[in-house]
């Protein structure tokens, strides 16, 4: 009982569902964190080792995001403890069991995360008529396809040029996890004069100096390969990635890869965070004393749960993109104001921008 109410406090969780189907070795938690604004929209992540807390944390980044960005939607999480490079069929059938067994939870809306897609959104669509993030054929708007977060990213790193000595002409660009987040927030980087220098995946770190093409990398990931086997550069181990010498470095994995162990081996001026949680308390308050500006996950990669948020609602691509923009340069400015007036760290800016949002939701709601 303990372990389920270490992480409560007085905004969430609303609850915690535990999930086995035997037949299908289905393991699953689904954590609605505040529904006060209204229904809580966050992703489905599949990995072989996501854990209760991993949920807890990710649903409470969820409500904060959403509060921060203005949604009329709490937060949530769920995972699936299972590799998602399962075989095609039993991963639909797997997804589609994990549907049904939250038909009624009716105050979280899913979408995806790190090993769903657009495609198992459809599938959850197709079982319960609730999911977000859903393919163009029935009417949805592909977050990965589109590049929602990355558009996101690239928003946040306009506005910060005001707050540290970076400029995104000419920017060298870092990226760790290039995947649907990375390769879309390097693409819009690029578009806007940075140069990409480095990229990871999970075999390895490709390097040089000179700039990556990114289309050509993102190629190579369509075709299923790594950005190790990419044309020209220097190939280094996977968490190499961590020391390149560059001027924005962007996480866009799995979380808590940037800890104490490792904090100070970062060399970038600007860290954006395209992952949710990418980095522990600790070591995003020794990169504060140490002068590199870290925008928090919550307030820069929120343009996925944006787009979600005016899919669900019926808007349309167009309308995401301009909602995105207005709502990240806003709320990232507001963040950056707050630190430089309160003199505190991004994160304990946004927190309290985001988190007085909650409270002030909650006062409306009877229970």
């Amino acid at each position: 009982m303990n372990e389920l109410f270490k992480f409560a406090d007085d905004i969430g969780p609303a609850k915690v569902i535990a999930i086995h189907e035997p037949k299908l070795a289905l393991r699953a938690i689904v954590v609605v964190d505040n529904v006060a604004a209204g229904p809580a929209i966050g992703g489905c992540r599949m990995e072989p080792d996501v854990t209760l807390e991993e949920c807890f944390r990710l649903a409470r980044a969820m409500t904060m995001k959403n509060a921060a960005a203005g949604l009329p939607h709490g937060g949530g999480k769920s995972v699936i403890a299972a590799d998602p490079a399962m075989p095609p069929e039993r991963k639909e059938l797997t997804i589609r069991a994990f549907a049904q067994a939250i038909r009624d939870v009716r105050d979280y809306i899913v979408g995806p995360d790190m090993g769903t897609n657009e495609r198992a959104m459809a599938w959850v669509h197709d079982e319960i008529g609730r999911a977000v993030g859903l393919p163009r054929e029935i009417g949805g708007i592909p977050l990965d396809e589109v590049g929602a977060t990355g558009f996101g990213i690239a928003i946040a790193a306009e506005v910060a040029q005001d707050f540290c000595d970076v400029r995104l002409a000419g920017a060298r660009v870092a990226v760790q996890g290039f995947g649907a987040v990375g390769k879309h927030a390097a693409r819009f980087l690029t578009a806007r004069g940075a140069v990409l220098v480095a990229a990871s995946d999970s075999s390895g770190t490709i390097v040089n100096p000179k700039g990556l093409d990114v289309q050509a990398l993102a190629a190579l990931k369509a075709e299923g390969k790594s950005v190790v086997e990419y044309g020209s550069g220097e190939r280094l181990g996977r968490d190499a990635i961590v020391g390149v010498e560059c001027d924005i470095w962007i996480p866009a994995a799995r979380p808590d890869v940037v800890t104490m162990s490792n904090v100070d081996s970062l060399r970038a001026k600007l860290i954006i965070q395209g992952a949710n949680i990418p980095a522990s308390p600790e070591a995003e308050q020794r990169l504060h004393q140490r002068g590199v500006l870290s925008l928090p996950d919550f307030i820069v990669n929120a343009g996925g749960v944006i787009c979600a948020a005016v899919e669900y609602h019926g808007g349309t691509q167009s309308l995401a993109f301009q909602t995105i923009e207005e709502k990240i340069r806003e709320n990232t400015r507001a963040t950056l104001e707050a630190m430089r007036r309160r003199k505190v760290s991004p994160r304990e800016a946004a927190t309290g921008l985001a988190r007085e949002r909650v409270v002030r939701a909650m006062e409306y709601r009877r229970f």
